[in-house]
């Protein structure tokens, strides 16, 4: 077997909507995925891979932009070796869907079929495997197949799937099936967090993850995978080609002003980023999020900040004043005393926060919900 270079990536998720964030910032998100595309097609120039496989969820849905299709065409003419797609649950081939739509170049392949089919590249002495989603579910698309085995020639598959798991809905893919299938590499698509290079039996595999975030269940750094056989070896390396990440911080304020202690403890270089930054700790007044909010946002493309301080208990002390902010605590003071367990304290000491911060014209404030 000689030496191949192959670029693996899926779960680009293209003209997705981005309703956590405000119309302006969605479509600048939507645009920058676009320019994810070229950003891969000249990693495969730069790395002079071999071939391309995109394994699924290319497009977040059938509903594309124009403007996304060119740029999609643009640049997998760009990518200077054979591609192959094997759409996936949101991306799920029909004759209506974009990949029959579009004038896709010669350099590219689509899988249109749900039982698995083949294409030789004799200049490589390759033959890549795949299969689609002809619906938002599929079964077991691996189930049963074994490759057919040729001297010489490197056996790839890639396919989109989860974890077999008895309620999977989306073409459940076990070590078993690929173990049995014979194929030298897998490039698996669908989950969204990269699980490393694996291996069964004499079959390689990985699932590369998305390649950048789109919301809050997709943290940290994300990677496209470039993955290198030679013979009985496999390597794969991680390469970055993210604009933004997503993160969340838990930060303790107890004693402290939130506003220094996030500015002084974030990491140096935000401003690209989308943070989600929740305060805890006791203190004797609820943060005033507004204010943070509008010193800190400069800092980041996007932040949302969240409230789970606890209120010391001194703050009952108020109840005694003859104030709207004292017969409000009066009130909640006798409930709580009265509350049967500490989840209904809690519920109360909630309440109190909302009230007084509500009193002190310092009301909560989320900038944005999860995607």
């Amino acid at each position: 077997m000689r030496k191949l270079k192959i670029l693996h990536t899926a779960d680009l998720h293209l003209d997705s909507p981005f309703e956590a964030l405000g119309a302006g910032k969605a479509a600048i998100r939507r645009k920058e995925q676009r320019e994810l595309l070229m950003r891969l097609a000249d990693l495969a120039a730069s790395e002079q891979v071999d071939l391309v496989l995109l394994a699924g969820d290319l497009l977040d849905s059938s509903n594309t932009y124009y403007e996304t299709g060119e740029e999609l065409i643009r640049a997998l003419r760009n990518i200077p070796a054979p591609v192959f797609i094997a759409p996936g649950n949101h991306d799920w081939y029909s004759p209506r869907s974009p990949y029959a739509r579009l004038r896709l170049p010669d350099n590219v392949h689509v899988f249109t079929d749900g039982t698995i089919r083949s294409v030789i590249l004799p200049e490589l002495n390759v033959r890549v495997y795949g299969a689609a989603f002809t619906a938002p579910e599929s079964p077991a698309l691996l189930e049963g197949f074994r490759c057919e085995k040729t001297e010489g020639m490197t056996d790839l598959l890639v396919l989109h799937g989860e974890v077999g798991g008895r309620d999977a809905r989306y073409d459940p893919i076990t070590e078993e099936q690929l173990s049995r299938s014979g194929v030298d590499y897998a490039a698996l698509g669908h989950i969204h967090k990269a699980g490393g290079l694996r291996r069964t039996g004499n079959t390689w595999y990985s699932w590369p993850g998305c390649p950048e975030g789109r919301g809050f269940d997709e943290t940290g750094e994300k990677t496209v995978s470039l993955v290198t056989l030679t013979g009985d070896d496999c390597e794969l390396r991680p390469v970055s080609i993210a604009k933004r990440r997503y993160e969340t911080v838990k930060m303790d304020v107890t004693g402290a002003d939130p506003l220094l202690l996030i500015s002084t403890q974030l990491a140096d270089d935000t401003v690209s980023d989308v943070y989600r930054i929740t305060l805890t700790g006791e203190t004797d007044s609820p943060p005033d999020l507004k204010k943070l909010y509008e010193n800190l946002s400069d800092m980041f493309f996007e932040l949302q900040l969240r409230d789970e301080t606890k209120l010391r208990r001194g703050v009952w002390d108020s109840a005694g004043e003859d104030t709207l902010r004292g017969l409000f605590l009066q009130r909640l003071r006798r409930k709580y005393d009265a509350a049967g367990d500490d989840e209904e304290r809690k519920r109360i000491e909630q309440a109190a926060r909302w009230g007084l911060a509500a009193l002190n014209n310092a009301e909560e404030v989320v900038r944005h919900e999860d995607q």
